[in-house]
């Protein structure tokens, strides 16, 4: 008769009897030990739970992250300046409510709302980078997803319960860290209603997502399909509180100008009394509120659950040069970089940088578009660099203005001038 050598109890008292070279253990002991196990684990700090993200995110003063933000990001002061205070707050927040966990509730306490975030600004002027930025800053689990892939619930397209699937995706299913994280959701403007009245009708991929969307932006618990739901049905549902998950929406918003010019009364016509302060027609969106993203087509739900509103300003030829040469991980320095690794040096003097940002504002594809003009004027050097530089010894490749020119004239950008 064989015998657990754990409890004692023999291979007809259990259920099994798991043998090894010279012992046996039976099931209970077995279950036992993996409950000892993971208790001196937690004790330790390391459970197999925790992850990159196991810690709260360290609370960062909102002078620390405007000044880590302008490591990456040249211009947008203003921006910089809510994000920045907007996040410190809603971080105190999770702090606050983690230090009172598992003490009784006090009547008299003031609850902190959540405040989730609205970036509106034209495409290239670094709403997506601020983002994730400051995620890379805080620490914390950050994804972005597309507004324009979701569809309402029942038709072809993803549901707004994916956004927290790609959460959970980035944090190894840490639910406690997904619970922590940040989301920014990209094109924001594209689920615009399609008419200032009401639908009667199912407005699928506009009105209906944006309804989807008002209780998660809110905070509730949400039940996630962690690999998607549409093609795996049979998977358990994860739950996800979204209390604490800030939500950061952005989208370039085209043609709300046009609503913030009738609101401000930028042309009178007839005997209207004219505006006697003077408005900034070239940066009209310094003016915007949530009226006008309103009237844009967001329905007023989810207006009144995003009310940080930040206008990014357009950039001009002076802040495109800074981009190209200042930031940490400046696009000048990559291609230098790239250019090094071949034994090449690169010099692309002033008035080359000067005239990259100009074309720049001529295409109107904002910071974008100068990754479109360095390549435009460097892939005839990258594809055969000997040519280029015509037997230069040492190797040195000189950028100025007429070479540069000759290339973007050279090539297809010549012909997609901004109307």
């Amino acid at each position: 008769m064989q015998y657990c050598n754990f409890c004692g109890r023999s291979a007809d008292e259990v259920v099994m009897l798991i043998s090894g070279l010279e012992a046996h253990i039976c099931d209970d002991c077995v279950e036992k030990a993996r409950e000892i196990v993971e208790e001196q684990l937690d004790r330790a700090g390391n459970s197999k739970k925790n992850t990159r993200y196991g810690q709260s995110p360290r609370l960062i003063p909102p002078r620390e992250i405007k000044a880590f933000l302008d490591q990456y990001v040249i211009g947008q002061d203003e921006a910089k300046k809510v994000l920045a205070v907007a996040v410190y707050n809603h971080y105190k927040r999770i702090q606050q409510t983690e230090v009172g966990k598992g003490k009784p509730a006090d009547p008299d306490a003031v609850e902190i709302e959540k405040s989730n975030i609205l970036l509106v600004g034209p495409t290239g002027t670094g709403k997506t980078l601020l983002a994730k930025t400051i995620a890379r800053l805080l620490h914390v689990p950050f994804t972005i997803v597309d507004a324009t892939v979701f569809t309402e619930a029942g038709y072809v397209g993803e549901d707004v319960e994916s956004i927290l699937s790609r959460l959970l995706q980035v944090c190894d299913y840490d639910v406690s860290a997904a619970e922590r994280g940040i989301v920014y959701i990209d094109e924001i403007d594209k689920i615009a209603r399609k008419q200032d009245n009401p639908s009667i009708t199912r407005d699928v991929s506009g009105e209906g997502v944006q309804q989807a969307l008002l209780k998660m932006l809110e905070g509730a618990d949400v039940l996630v399909p962690p690999q998607g739901g549409r093609k795996h049905p049979e998977q358990k549902m994860v739950k996800v509180n979204t209390e604490n998950i800030l939500f950061i929406c952005g989208g370039a918003f085209d043609g709300i100008e046009k609503i913030i010019a009738r609101r401000v009364n930028t042309q009178v016509i007839g005997y209207g009394k004219a505006r006697t302060e003077h408005v900034d027609r070239d940066n009209l969106l310094r003016y915007l509120s949530a009226q006008d993203v309103k009237q844009y087509g967001l329905i007023p739900e989810l207006v009144g659950r995003l009310p940080v509103i930040v206008h990014l300003e357009p950039l001009d030829a002076d802040t495109l040069q800074k981009i190209l040469t200042q930031p940490r991980n400046a696009l000048l320095r990559q291609y230098k970089q790239l250019f090094a690794l071949e034994g090449i040096e690169l010099d692309i003097t002033p008035d080359a940088i000067q005239y990259i940002a100009e074309k720049a504002i001529e295409y109107k594809l904002g910071a974008r578009g100068l990754r479109s003009l360095c390549e435009a004027i460097l892939t005839d050097a990258m594809f055969d660099p000997e040519k280029e530089l015509k037997g230069a010894r040492p190797k040195k490749l000189v950028v100025d203005r007429q070479y540069a020119a000759e290339k973007i004239s050279r090539s297809g950008l010549n012909s997609q001038r901004a109307a």
